[in-house]
């Protein structure tokens, strides 16, 4: 992909899938866009557009410490780690 300041929906769906391993269709970006809870968007008319660094901000809130089993994902998750 080339590298651009400004990514539409469909190129940070590919961004971050490509940097960060992260499964996230356009769609489901669109409905964070509505609801929140997705990656911080800017618009240039009607058109929102996705900064490559509020992807990655945005990932890394995603993604959990390293962990080995799923009660030690609770625990980190109830004390905010």
């Amino acid at each position: 992909m080339n590298e651009r300041t400004l990514l539409r929906r469909a190129e940070a769906s590919d961004y971050l899938r490509e940097h960060h391993s992260i499964e996230i269709a356009k769609s489901t970006l669109a409905k964070f866009a509505t609801i929140g809870g997705g990656p911080v968007m800017v618009y240039s008319g009607r058109f929102p557009y996705y900064r490559p660094a509020d992807l990655d901000a945005w990932a890394r809130d995603r993604i959990s410490p390293p962990c080995r089993s799923t009660s030690e994902r609770k625990a980190l998750a109830a004390t905010g780690s």
